[in-house]
């Protein structure tokens, strides 16, 4: 099946560019994503109890590198323009045996922030697996995905599936 869209981040010769942003006019953009990160029924018990383990508060410790981490997506993603992020929220909680990260961002720019909204939420994912391997070694993380996108040419844009992520 051949698609009428094409790579915007490859020029006509295959390499790797940079999107031109030049021409266009900022607009307020935001993104929202999630990462599950599945911890087991102990480590989630001890996360529902005391927040933490003896890392410190795992879930406060992700929030923060989340936050941290949307900032300097640029630095982590090559293509990514710098944005001056007006928003950067991480909310971490234990859900059942999971632990369920939501990012959002927004700003107003010439790009959007899906990027940045992911790169929150797959850090955040990533310091949680960090903090708790010494308690487990069978954690794993996923689904990680884009939820909503607004602004820009293409406009709003919501994934489809309203359930929570599969186990």
């Amino acid at each position: 099946m051949k698609s009428d869209r094409t790579f915007t981040h490859l020029s006509p010769k295959g390499s790797a560019r940079m999107i031109d942003l030049t021409g266009k006019s900022p607009s307020l953009r935001s993104a929202i994503a999630e990462a599950w990160v599945n911890v087991g029924s102990e480590i989630a018990a001890r996360l529902r109890q005391d927040g933490g383990l003896a890392k410190g508060n795992v879930l406060e410790i992700a929030r923060i590198a989340g936050i941290i981490a949307a900032k300097r997506t640029p630095e982590l993603i090559p293509m990514c323009h710098p944005l001056v992020l007006d928003v950067a929220e991480v909310d971490a909680q234990v859900v059942d045996d999971r632990v369920h990260i939501v990012s959002r961002v927004s700003c107003e720019g010439k790009t959007g922030v899906e990027m940045e909204a992911l790169t929150a939420a797959s850090v955040a994912a990533l310091t949680v697996y960090d903090m708790v391997k010494s308690a487990g070694k069978g954690i794993e993380i996923g689904p990680i995905r884009l939820l909503q996108k607004e602004g820009g040419k293409s406009g709003r844009w919501k994934r489809k599936e309203n359930r929570r992520a599969a186990d």
